[in-house]
């Protein structure tokens, strides 16, 4: 009866995790989604470059711009499952993003978890900032610090050779709590930040230059962080 009641007690658990879970892409279209692409302001024939292929959605690249999503939102671990399909190059996850085109009129205000290759797992700042341990190190002199452009806005990951090789699956865990954000790739704990000038926000993808598919971008309400 223990034995029971024990795997029943576990079945509602994994009930409940599941039910705590949602991809934000439904594979058939960008339902849940909005584009901020600059030049499709003015270039009425300007190419989306955000797509739905083979059930994945991918980035194409070019023109640059961002996918955001309609939502906001706080409290959650962001799992993502990314590889370059071509080239290697440039991507990122933006957190916690409010007004759009905040810097370089192309970015929406933010914190931006880096998934440009061989550097997976850096935050870049946009007008919003982020605090690490050894930020010094890793961010450069405190003088030349900032959120906007010009500044030190990059503050380097924790390790070296935590992605796959060029064209393999890459996952990318993002937990954000309160103020917190903390990242790990394929495993690795790559960064983790504190004291960020926001805690919610909408959650974004890059254009920026390379075309990048995910397979997988699911969204869980969390109340603790990962240790």
């Amino acid at each position: 009866m223990k034995n029971l009641f024990f795997f029943f007690a576990l079945s509602i658990l994994a009930s409940c995790s599941t039910q705590n879970s949602k991809s934000l892409f439904n594979g058939k279209d960008l339902t849940g989604w909005h584009i901020d692409v600059p030049e499709m302001d003015s270039i009425p024939d300007a190419r989306n470059p955000f797509i739905i292929r083979d059930g994945m959605l991918v980035s194409l690249g070019t023109p640059q711009g961002h996918i955001i999503t309609d939502v906001i939102y706080e409290d959650f671990r962001l799992e993502v499952e990314y590889r370059f399909a071509g080239e290697p190059g440039n991507c990122g996850v933006l957190v916690f993003a409010s007004t759009p085109r905040s810097l370089y009129k192309m970015f929406p205000k933010s914190i931006e978890v880096q998934m440009m290759h061989e550097n997976a797992g850096d935050f870049w700042c946009i007008v919003e900032d982020i605090t690490t341990d050894n930020m010094i190190e890793r961010r450069g002199p405190k003088s030349e610090w900032g959120v906007t452009e010009g500044k030190k806005r990059r503050i380097l990951n924790l390790t070296d050779g935590s992605e796959k090789p060029l064209g393999e699956w890459n996952s990318m865990s993002i937990e954000c709590l309160d103020n917190q954000v903390k990242v790990w790739v394929n495993g690795d704990l790559v960064n983790h930040g504190y004291n960020a000038t926001a805690n919610k926000g909408q959650i974004a993808l890059q254009a920026e230059g390379a075309e990048v598919e995910f397979r997988k971008v699911v969204l869980t309400s969390i109340s603790e962080l990962t240790e």
